[in-house]
């Protein structure tokens, strides 16, 4: 039969020109997506043969695969498969016809005969994938010839809006697509695809794990020897050609956990991960119906030392149907789960043309709830049966667990699963603990923020609450700041921070009779408190006594709804703007302070020293949550002239 030549369908030059350099970011892909092409063909040749002997009886004994070959000299690259191959009419259709996929036609025949549970498990959706090719060849020869028929068919294009189709020789089944490549352009993402490691690499990297022995050509050199190993003087060096197998073609997750050991998801998790340790926890997830995904989660024994840094890339491997389409997707784990590892492999994703990108749509909403309910299952269940193993956990990721705790999504989760350490406790202790320990008569969960541990347990603002035994929260990590905005109740008990607001501890006889002591204390002081709240109006809004203080003189308290200074100064260091509000200046109405300002000011209420003594409070009140004065020359001043 003549050579005819032919116009590529649908605008094919601006199509093209589109595909060679919009669709796909990375030049690499196309071998992916030849592989993945070949793959389809063999799947195609298996499926049709369980209806049709005839194709059976087609070279029956050779193993299905698929060979990768590259020509250095000639700069040819070679993918060639076993598979279903075309006839000369499906070469004309599938390759002449740019986003018309051979694979969904195929799928859709299979469904249309109820066997769709055998189309899932094709790779191929759009159709473009072959035209990668463009991107890194200036000209694409493909010689396929279909299984059950005698001749081949030669398809060969130049990328420029046409292609001619031909009669070829070919001794069996399958197809062969050789690139011609175009020079190397390191500058331009354009590699040398004629390297074997180079080769190798794309095919461990994006084909790994498909079910056919992907093969690779590799040659060496090698010198005559004698009986001892030593080289024949003389004798010509010999090029050994050998065909290796590229990929691995485990894919680890789809087999059934109980037929998997923990060497070989130890052996998985590194080679995934680059971690020299074994993972610190398993976890397999495999969701059926209408729609499929598995996943293959791995907690690592470690954090790594990347976890707080902000351009950190994290997210999981995404597979569709064993074929890597993203290295790392953020978008099925949120970033406080940025320590997981892991893979995900679904057949029903919606991939965007390029196969790169996902669309955003419900199935990748639905694998995300999913997999991080599946994890925090997986550690309710540690900490409950085994609480030392979850403490180990804790040490490594607490911190980043505590973010989890302000996400809307699964935060209901995430809090009964929060540590942290106590007033009165040597471990950490999570919210349900405390409860537990609860005095009578204690209506909330009482916390204090700080930048150390060190720093709040010597707080003025803790004395009343250790003179009545009650237990609080130390929450001393950055997070704490903003966890504490979102976890306002635990099990429908309010959570207190003992810097704000007023403090009422004991039974209801007992907080009444302390109110109405302060309260007598505050109107038998009303005007010298007065007269200290005008002395240090500029940095307090208000001068009053204080219930929660036993021995220290004074302490800063904030408002109920106030920002803590602790996230004040987080939103500045994040340049983002802070309202800057005054706290007030809480005085121990029993301390001896109190008799010696009294003094000073019934005898002379505009006495200077009424002015140093109030900036000396306002200091000392300063330095004891660990802040310095605002003029600390001036504070030192101060404290001189008072020891002279």
């Amino acid at each position: 039969m003549a050579v005819e030549a032919y116009e590529f369908k649908s605008e094919a030059q601006q199509l093209l020109d589109l595909m060679i350099h919009s669709i796909y970011s990375n030049k690499e892909i196309f071998l992916r997506e030849l592989i993945s092409n070949a793959s389809d063909a063999l799947d195609k040749l298996r499926f049709e043969r369980l209806t049709d002997d005839t194709l059976t009886a087609d070279d029956p004994d050779t193993p299905l695969g698929v060979r990768v070959w590259a020509d250095p000299e000639a700069r040819t690259l070679t993918v060639e498969d076993n598979g279903i191959g075309m006839s000369r009419d499906e070469a004309i259709r599938n390759l002449g016809t740019i986003a018309h996929s051979g694979t969904k036609e195929f799928v859709g025949k299979l469904k249309d005969a109820q066997s769709s549970e055998n189309a899932e498990h094709l790779i191929g959706q759009f159709g473009v994938g072959f035209y990668a090719s463009f991107m890194v060849a200036d000209e694409v020869t493909v010689v396929t010839r279909r299984a059950g028929e005698a001749t081949a068919t030669r398809w060969h294009s130049r990328g420029d809006g046409q292609f001619d189709v031909d009669t070829a020789e070919r001794a069996t089944r399958g197809t062969t697509v050789t690139l011609h490549l175009r020079p190397v352009d390191e500058d331009n993402g354009m590699g040398d695809y004629t390297k074997e490691w180079t080769l190798k690499g794309i095919i461990k990297k994006y084909n790994d794990f498909v079910t056919y022995p992907i093969e690779l050509r590799t040659e060496r050199t090698e010198v005559e020897r004698d009986d001892e190993g030593k080289p024949v003087e003389g004798a010509e060096p010999k090029t050994v050609v050998e065909w290796t197998v590229a990929n691995s073609q485990k894919a680890i997750w789809v087999r059934d956990p109980k037929d998997v050991t923990e060497d070989e998801y130890t052996e998985f998790y590194k080679h995934i991960a680059h971690d020299w340790e074994a993972p610190f926890e398993t976890i397999t997830l495999k969701a059926e119906g209408t729609f499929e995904y598995r996943a293959l989660l791995f907690i690592p024994a470690r954090a790594p030392f990347d976890l707080f840094y902000r351009d950190q890339k994290y997210g999981l491997q995404l597979y569709v149907n064993k074929v890597l389409i993203q290295e790392r997707n953020e978008d099925v784990v949120p970033d406080w789960m940025r320590f997981l590892r892991g893979v995900v492999d679904s057949p029903d994703l919606s991939l965007n043309v390029s196969r790169e990108m996902l669309q955003q749509d419900r199935r990748l909403k639905a694998i995300r709830k999913r997999v991080v309910r599946k994890v925090l299952d997986a550690l309710d269940t540690m900490l409950k049966d085994d609480r030392p193993r979850y403490l180990k956990f804790w040490e490594q990721f607490g911190k980043v667990m505590k973010e989890g705790g302000t996400d809307a999504d699964f935060k209901a989760k995430v809090e009964p699963l929060l540590m942290f350490t106590s007033s009165t406790q040597d471990e950490v202790t999570t919210l349900a603990e405390y409860i537990e320990r609860m005095q009578d008569g204690q209506d909330a969960i009482y916390y204090i923020t700080g930048e150390s541990e060190d720093a709040v347990k010597h707080s003025p603002h803790l004395e009343a609450f250790a003179a009545k035994n009650y237990e609080v929260l130390y929450l001393t990590d950055p997070i704490d700041e903003i966890l504490v905005g979102h976890l306002t109740e635990f099990n429908d008990i309010p959570l207190k921070s003992v810097g704000k607001g007023e403090v009422e501890l004991g039974t209801e006889d007992e907080k009444k009779a302390a109110e109405e002591a302060r309260e007598q204390k505050q109107a038998e002081h009303k005007d010298l408190l007065e007269k200290l709240g005008g002395l240090l109006s500029d940095h307090v809004k208000e001068v009053r006594f204080s219930s929660r203080l036993t021995t220290s003189a004074v302490c800063l308290v904030g408002g109920e709804h106030d920002l803590s200074p602790g996230l004040e100064k987080l939103l500045k260091q994040a340049n983002q703007a802070a309202p800057g509000s005054k706290r007030i200046l809480e005085v121990n109405p029993d301390h001896a302070v109190v008799t010696t300002l009294k003094g000073l000011f019934e005898a002379n209420a505009d006495d200077p020293k009424l002015g140093d003594y109030a900036q000396l409070l306002y200091g000392q009140a300063l330095i004891a949550e660990g802040t310095a004065p605002p003029e600390p020359a001036e504070f030192a001043r101060l404290i001189a002239n008072l020891m002279v």
